[in-house]
């Protein structure tokens, strides 16, 4: 979802909205009680930070997380609506579709919560629900899974392969210490910024994701420099002379070539749509047949 214009996210948002729509059964577009609800409090945002991390236990293809961010949500939702009519209207409301990475789900439950302390208008949440959580699926993207996980993995792997215990305690540490930061802290600063908070997203949620990206890419590549290992063993004769392939030919040209060829041809695979199994279980002949053969 990175790199994505603002015309294709604006697009994706209008897709989104008519898939809430779809699912909707709230025919009202306002509370009938209009005065503002008390403010939460820090215990409130926090416990609908906990219950956030059952967004996805019950997704489905119609409505996806639309269950656990209810789940999230109720608590705040009771005590913010006394009248029995709003908070069935309200939970209606967020019973419809909703998809967004789920690390960052807080941030817009915290935006959601303040509005609906607010009273405001129930098309006005929606909208805001949905423009909201394309954005932050990509950032989450290119944030945890290209930039984060490479990260923590590689300094895990590293200790690991070292025969140390420490490596999967240290990226366990590492992933979740930075994960449930984020969690917790942008569930207060949803909250306690609001919609002001939509703005400044709209403004940098490119720019974080590119940057992001950027970042993810370059771990990546070092990860295939440092843990990817091939090489051969042919030596080619030419006349009266023999040229080694590793040594001779692809060490001058650029060292880890071997292994750069070999990760985008796997790559090359995935993105065909070839099944990750069926890939591993090449690489496994491969790796047998260049080892009898004595080519690797």
């Amino acid at each position: 979802m990175a790199f994505e214009s603002t015309l294709e996210m604006d697009a994706k948002a209008e897709r989104m909205l008519a898939k809430a729509e779809a699912t909707s059964t709230v025919v009202a577009d306002e509370y009938e009680d209009q005065a503002p609800a008390a403010e939460l409090t820090r215990k409130d945002i926090t416990r609908m930070a906990w219950r956030s991390l059952a967004l996805q236990a019950s997704f489905n293809y119609e409505r996806m997380q639309a269950a656990g961010w209810l789940y999230g949500l109720i608590p705040s939702l009771r005590k913010i609506h006394k009248n029995d009519e709003d908070l069935s209207r309200s939970m209606k409301l967020h019973m419809e579709f909703y998809n967004t990475h789920p690390f960052l789900v807080t941030f817009i439950m915290g935006i959601v919560l303040a509005m609906e302390k607010s009273k405001e208008r129930l098309s006005v949440i929606r909208a805001i629900k949905v423009a909201t959580m394309g954005p932050m699926g990509g950032i989450g993207d290119a944030l945890f899974w290209l930039t984060l996980l490479p990260i923590c993995a590689a300094l895990g792997i590293s200790l690991a392969m070292e025969g140390s215990l420490a490596g999967p305690v240290l990226f366990l540490v590492l992933f979740n210490a930075v994960h449930f930061g984020l969690r917790f802290g942008l569930a207060h600063y949803g909250y306690s910024a609001g919609t002001k908070a939509i703005s400044a997203l709209k403004e940098h949620t490119q720019k974080l994701s590119h940057a992001a990206t950027i970042v993810g890419l370059t771990v990546v590549g070092g990860l295939i420099a440092t843990f990817v290992n091939l090489n051969t063993t042919l030596v080619l004769e030419v006349g009266q002379a023999t040229v080694a392939l590793q040594q001779d030919l692809f060490d001058p040209i650029m060292p880890k070539l071997l292994p750069l060829v070999f990760t985008l041809g796997v790559f090359s695979f995935i993105k065909r749509g070839v099944s990750p199994l069926k890939v591993i279980g090449g690489i496994v002949v491969l790796g047998i047949t260049g080892a009898y053969l004595g080519f690797l």
